[in-house]
């Protein structure tokens, strides 16, 4: 009974330290955004904010300085970078939404494909899929960039969507061909015999039921998108196309930047995807234990 209880207390211990090193910095951020820069570097510092505030917010959100900006308060460091977080967030949102759309449209169509039929060059070109999806993105930058520039797409959201699609799509593939593997075919083989075309068959039964594994692969998918930053900072030069991972770049190291605005500029930029995790976790959850056999 002692010896249980032990391990629980160790194991509730190291569940504690593990939280801690992981929201330790959200919530460090978190704290520095509703200070102003006089308050963070004062000595001894403060933890706790004395006088919170949410003007770097209304900094950031209305790019008008609040009454309580003045220059001796911040210092002078204004950063523009930091100020361009929302354009930024919202060619992030456009770019992952649409390959989100992509990638799950015609992911599910692959992998079903794969998952219940047999044609010539299936095994050769699942492998294929496969084999691309280990490729390091860093290996085909300088081709993926020359290929981008002559078709003049350079700094656009269509590039970044292209690019992001031809390098999740094979990971989306291979999840959902597992997934649709362990689906029992009856139903399957029920509709068909009801007259439903395969494509049909696709839409209104198998669609509805694994969900929650589309579910999953939307969300890798997103965060994929929303988080990549190689091809961002190489294929996009105005904030026009610039997604959040390289404006925020640009922000820390900016020697001259306000920590106070680019805490809050790091907080709005997570919000969006803690949303997407909350929102359908239990679709997530649910979605990876079936598609990893469990």
């Amino acid at each position: 009974m002692i010896r249980q209880r032990l391990i629980d207390a160790g194991m509730t211990a190291v569940g504690l330290v593990l939280a801690l090193f992981i929201l330790g910095p959200i919530l460090w951020m978190l704290d520095s955004s509703v200070q102003l820069d006089r308050d963070l570097f004062t000595v001894p510092p403060r933890v706790i904010p004395q006088q919170p505030t949410l003007d770097n917010y209304r900094y950031v959100i209305t790019r008008t300085p609040p009454k309580s900006y003045e220059r001796v308060t911040m210092g002078g460091r204004v950063s523009g970078e930091a100020l361009s977080i929302l354009p930024a967030l919202r060619n992030s949102f456009i770019v992952a939404s649409s390959v989100t759309a992509v990638v799950l449209a015609v992911g599910a169509v692959a992998a079903y494909t794969y998952a219940r039929l047999q044609f010539a060059g299936r095994d050769l070109t699942y492998a294929f899929i496969l084999t691309s999806r280990l490729i390091p993105a860093i290996s085909v930058a300088i081709p993926v960039f020359v290929i981008i520039d002559r078709l003049g797409l350079l700094d656009s959201h269509l590039a970044l969507i292209v690019v992001y699609v031809a390098f999740i799509l094979p990971f989306t593939i291979w999840f959902l061909t597992q997934y649709f593997g362990y689906l029992p075919r009856d139903i399957e083989e029920a509709a068909l015999l009801d007259g439903c075309t395969r494509f049909g068959t696709l839409r209104r039964v198998v669609v509805p039921i694994v969900a929650p594994g589309l579910a999953a692969a939307a969300a890798f998918a997103f965060m994929g998108a929303y988080s990549e930053f190689l091809y961002a900072l190489f294929l996009t030069r105005t904030i026009a196309a610039k997604t959040a991972p390289v404006v925020l770049v640009a922000t820390a190291i900016n020697f001259d930047v306000s920590f106070a605005l680019a805490s809050a500029a790091l907080i709005l930029t997570i919000v969006p995807p803690i949303i997407f995790a909350l929102v359908f976790r239990k679709f997530i959850t649910r979605g990876m234990l079936v598609g990893f056999g469990r």
